[in-house]
């Protein structure tokens, strides 16, 4: 009997030793506009991951370059490689992409995944990164959302973007499914990154960024729109997320002396009341703007909250 016992314990380990070492199984989006320059350097680290994908579908959003092209000959070689055009709209997405993600996503044919990871087109990273990814989400099981910390090039050196810790940049987010499930979509705008992320920590997941592994981004953040831009597109996801007036303000004078001097913080007081007159859509959901408020608050007050 004893042994019996003894079998069926080494037997329940050998189990749960094999599920853990499986390879995670995932799907992959990837929304790109005029990304000639950089999408190839994107696909070739996709390729040399020691996970692959189950799927990955890569969103033409419009490009009017050869980013399209390039992507077709990667798909040709490698048969979980999807290509799909959208329109070309006469202009950039303020939401980083959202919309195509969004669009795409039912077009996923695999039923059984357990991660999906948005990524963008202009990454480079190593060729362990998803796997290590994958072991931390095993490591962590109530977290929802994950990825990799995202580097850029500053006077010659590979600098880590600063944020908060909660923070995974929309760049490179990895959602566990049941996760994806609880949030039921994305907000499909300005903001969506900070919002996925709020609303699941209000749901009980937590969401993080891995210092330890690195994503190199080959285009500084906002690039495409300018300094000035980019500053009054940060106001106005700030006003459409519901960011609690004090804790915006104060973050207009926090970035007084960061570069451009005044220059970003006059962009982004200038998006978020430009907001307010035109009385732009934002967030409709009062427990969501609630939460992340009282978060903000006590972020404020030097209590613990997502933020710390």
């Amino acid at each position: 009997m004893e042994a019996n016992k003894q079998e069926m314990t080494r037997d329940s380990n050998f189990e749960l030793h094999a599920a853990s070492a499986a390879p995670a199984r995932y799907c992959m989006i990837t929304a790109v506009r005029d990304e000639e320059q950089f999408i190839a350097r994107t696909m070739e680290s996709v390729l040399a991951q020691t996970v692959k994908p189950l799927e990955w579908i890569i969103v033409d959003d419009g490009s009017k370059d050869q980013t399209g092209a390039v992507i077709t000959q990667y798909a040709k070689q490698n048969s979980w490689i999807r290509l799909v055009r959208r329109k070309d709209r006469g202009h950039r997405s303020k939401g980083g992409g959202v919309e195509a993600f969004l669009e795409v996503f039912p077009m996923i044919c695999s039923r059984d995944w357990e991660y999906l990871v948005n990524l963008d087109g202009d990454l480079t990273f190593n060729a362990d990164y998803l796997e290590q990814c994958f072991e931390q989400f095993r490591r962590m099981p109530k977290l929802g959302i994950g990825g990799g910390t995202v580097y850029v090039q500053m006077g010659g050196r590979w600098q880590p973007e600063q944020a908060p810790a909660f923070h995974v940049r929309g760049a490179a987010k990895i959602y566990r499914r049941e996760c994806w499930e609880a949030l039921g979509g994305l907000w499909p705008g300005l903001g969506w990154d900070t919002v996925d992320e709020v609303k699941a920590n209000q749901l009980g997941w937590t969401t993080r960024s891995f210092p330890d592994l690195k994503l190199y981004h080959h285009r500084l953040s906002g690039a495409m729109w300018g300094a000035w831009g980019f500053s009054v597109m940060d106001g106005e996801a700030d006003y459409a997320v519901g960011y609690l007036p004090l804790f915006f303000g104060l973050k207009c004078v926090r970035h007084l002396v960061k570069w451009p001097i005044f220059l970003r913080s006059i962009g982004m007081l200038y998006g978020y009341l430009r907001c307010i007159v035109r009385q732009t859509p934002r967030v409709n959901d009062h427990e969501f703007v609630r939460y992340l408020r009282a978060q903000q608050l006590r972020r404020l007050l030097g209590l613990s909250s997502i933020w710390r």
